[in-house]
């Protein structure tokens, strides 16, 4: 009777991991289909990707907005100095008003780098020129500071 637990078990916990897995290809995909409108008449950027390092250099000499797309709670704990709070549920509803400047740099990032990542698809996909995914935040070694969001 256990040894059939325990196989029940393990099935159950195989399914639910690879349905993660697969849940996430599919959540990249659906952001595709619902936001990124191939009949629109701008130009789509490219999403690139940057390591930490090349964020931090780029936030020293260039002029960038620094987008952290986690949930308040998180962003209260510790941010970016200088990151703006755009939660990636709502970074569809707010980026018009906060990221007015479709040619910007933007820079974003989450805790672990797949929420920035789809949102770097998203504002992508929304005609946005100038997207760049660093990651999360537990890859950052460059100091965090804590607060509330002023914007």
């Amino acid at each position: 009777m256990k040894r059939n637990l325990f196989v029940i078990f393990i099935a159950i916990i195989s399914i639910a991991a690879f349905s993660g897995i697969l849940w996430q290809d599919n959540l990249v995909s659906a952001y595709n289909e619902i936001f990124v409108n191939e009949d629109e008449t701008f130009e789509k950027g490219e999403y690139k990707s940057l390591t930490p390092e090349e964020a931090k250099e780029m936030m020293e000499n260039e002029d960038v907005i620094v987008v952290d797309v986690r949930t308040e709670e998180e962003f209260r704990q510790g941010h970016i100095e200088g990151a703006i709070l755009i939660p990636d549920y709502d970074l569809d509803k707010l980026a018009a008003e906060k990221l007015p400047d479709k040619e910007a740099t933007i820079l974003l990032y989450c805790r672990s780098g797949n929420r920035s990542q789809l949102s770097a698809h998203l504002l992508n996909g929304m005609g946005y020129q100038n997207v760049y995914d660093f990651g999360g935040i537990i890859d950052w070694r460059y100091g965090e500071v804590q607060g509330e969001p002023v914007n």
